[in-house]
C-alpha cells in the first residue's frame, strides 16, 4: 500500500472477565490518513493535537478496514476491508491463520437474543417492550427466544454473526448515551456486521452514521440479524416519547444527554 492509515483499537475486551476464565478480545479499525500527521503528538488526554484529532474521530462510514480477534477455545480472527467478512483460526503447529470462515453471512432471523436483563427496567421502553416480545413469542416469527450472554462484546458479538439473532448494549437510565465507546468498540463491530449482511443500530439511527466528536464517545449498540434488528427498530419508531426521540438524534448528532 501506499496510503497511510490511522489505526485504532481495543486492545482488550472483556479485560473484567479475565480471572475467570471468560473469552476475550481486541477490536480494532482503519482508515486512510486525511491529512498528515507527522507532527501529531498526543501529550496526554486532555491535549491532543488538532491533525490528531482531524484524523481519528471520523465515523464509521469512512472505515475501509475493521476486525476482531477472539481468544477462546481457538484463536480467531475476523476482518473485512468492505467486502464481506471473513475468519480466520490460528493454527498452533505452524503459527499461521487459516482461513475457516469465508465470507460470513448473519442468518437474517436468528432465536437468541444477547443483553444483561439485570438492567431491564432501566432500558428505553420501546427496548423493554421489544425483549419482552421476544420472550413470549408476540413478534413478527411467532417463535420464543433463548437467551445467551457472555458479558464480553467479542464473544457475544461472535456467536451472533454465527447463529444470528441479536445482540444489544444499550443505554439506561444510569448511562443514557450506553457504556461502549463509539470509536473503537461500536463502529468496526458495526462495519463488520453489515458486511456480514446484518445491521447495527443505537435505537433509531445507523451506528455507522455517528460522527464521533470526542475520542471516548459513548454509544449504544443494537446489532445483529437484519430483520431481527429492524423490527427492534420498529418498537423505537412506534414511540411518541419526545425525550426519546430527541436523545436518539442528540447521538445522530454527537451531542450528549443530559
Amino acid at each position: 500500500f501506499t496510503d497511510k492509515f490511522v489505526t485504532v483499537f481495543d486492545p482488550l475486551d472483556g479485560s473484567s472477565n479475565l480471572d475467570c476464565n471468560i473469552p476475550v478480545g481486541t477490536i480494532f479499525r482503519m482508515y486512510k490518513e486525511k491529512e498528515a500527521m507527522d507532527n501529531c503528538e498526543v501529550l496526554d488526554e486532555m491535549e491532543i493535537e488538532g491533525s490528531c484529532l482531524l484524523n481519528t474521530l471520523r465515523p464509521g462510514s469512512a472505515l475501509v478496514a475493521s476486525g476482531y480477534c477472539l481468544y477462546s477455545s481457538s484463536c480467531i480472527f475476523v476482518f473485512t476491508v468492505g467486502a464481506g467478512t471473513h475468519g480466520f483460526t490460528l493454527d498452533p503447529a505452524t503459527g499461521h491463520f487459516i482461513l475457516t470462515h469465508p465470507d460470513i453471512q448473519i442468518p437474517p432471523r436468528g432465536r437468541i437474543y444477547s443483553f444483561n436483563e439485570a438492567n431491564r427496567w432501566l432500558w428505553d421502553k420501546p427496548l423493554q417492550e421489544y425483549i419482552t416480545a421476544l420472550q413470549t413469542g408476540d413478534n413478527e416469527e411467532g417463535v420464543r427466544y433463548s437467551s445467551r450472554y457472555v458479558g464480553s462484546m467479542v464473544g457475544d458479538v461472535h456467536r451472533t454473526l454465527l447463529y444470528g439473532g441479536i445482540y444489544g448494549y444499550p443505554a439506561d437510565d444510569n448511562y443514557k448515551d450506553g457504556k461502549l465507546r463509539l470509536l473503537y468498540e461500536a463502529a468496526p463491530m458495526s462495519f463488520i456486521i453489515e458486511q456480514a449482511g446484518g445491521l447495527a443500530l443505537s435505537g433509531l439511527t445507523r451506528v455507522m452514521d455517528v460522527t464521533p466528536v470526542d475520542i471516548h464517545q459513548r454509544v449504544p449498540f443494537l446489532a445483529g440479524s437484519y430483520h431481527d434488528v429492524m423490527e427492534m427498530r420498529s418498537f423505537y419508531e412506534a414511540s411518541t416519547d419526545p425525550v426519546l426521540i430527541r436523545r436518539c438524534l442528540n447521538r445522530l448528532e454527537g451531542r450528549k444527554t443530559d
